[in-house]
């Protein structure tokens, strides 16, 4: 039987703000990054999604941004490799001081937005970033995007590395997400994104936005809570695991079933 780990982008209210179904997300993934008070989230709000994770037996990931509130991380920043390096452990620092607190582990991190995504491209950020991960706990988990520079970077490093695919977002031929901008970036036909997601786990293939197939390596699934249709969609797409017969497992168990190859 196949299996995946389904992870989501969760935690991100700030204050009176609120962003997402957390309460209702959480149940149905298996892993959950928790914004970490830069781009988005605050204390109380961290505190309270570490416990609707243990409450659903959800692990729990740090999900480190560019310090941007108000962009929500989503603007690229100018950072030397040492602030960046800092930022991540900073951040990791500040939610695993709610995981201890709570009694529960620290297993991932996964990098937000425009982090993210200058990462997936730039080798000396990337790097980094693995770094910064490393330094907190050498056993942590880096949740990078398929095929990326933070891939190459964690195996570099030699710090665990699990890759992700999406589910509502094409692609380039290089393995890199469609700019937000660009037409045809979000794949809102939800039939098209599950279908395209079953591909991935099965196939190790998903179509690029120039029509040619691609290999990928999904080891976890990401899936945005913030969405209009976000749970419809979630719920979704674990009835196509359950007929597919693909199980959703922690990313611990994903990595485990690896090295046993």
């Amino acid at each position: 039987m196949a299996k995946v780990d389904l992870n989501c982008d969760l935690g991100e209210s700030f204050g009176a703000w609120k962003m997402g179904m957390d309460d209702k997300i959480i149940p149905l993934v298996s892993s959950a990054n928790i914004a970490c008070g830069f781009h988005a989230g605050d204390p109380l709000v961290m505190e309270k999604t570490v416990a609707l994770a243990k409450q659903h037996g959800v692990a729990v990931g740090a999900h480190p941004g560019f310090p941007d509130l108000s962009g929500f991380g989503r603007r690229n920043l100018a950072m030397s490799a040492a602030e960046a390096r800092a930022c991540v452990q900073y951040q990791i620092g500040a939610l695993e001081a709610f995981c201890k607190a709570a009694g529960v582990p620290l297993i991932h991190v996964k990098a937000h937005g425009a982090l993210y995504n200058m990462a997936a491209k730039d080798i000396s950020l990337a790097r980094a970033i693995a770094e910064g991960i490393k330094a907190v706990n050498p056993g942590l988990i880096f949740l990078a995007l398929a095929g990326s520079c933070m891939v190459a970077a964690a195996k570099e490093i030699g710090l665990p590395v699990a890759e992700e695919v999406f589910a509502d977002r094409a692609y380039e031929e290089d393995c890199s997400l469609v700019s937000r901008t660009k037409p045809g970036a979000m794949i809102s036909d939800e039939d098209e994104a599950v279908s395209r997601v079953v591909g991935m786990i099965k196939t190790g293939t998903v179509k690029a936005i120039t029509g040619k197939e691609i290999s990928v390596q999904a080891d976890s699934i990401c899936v945005h809570g913030d969405g209009e249709k976000a749970l419809l969609f979630v719920e979704k797409l674990n009835r196509a695991f359950k007929a597919e017969g693909i199980a959703k497992a922690s990313l611990q168990e994903i990595m485990a079933c690896r090295k046993a190859k």
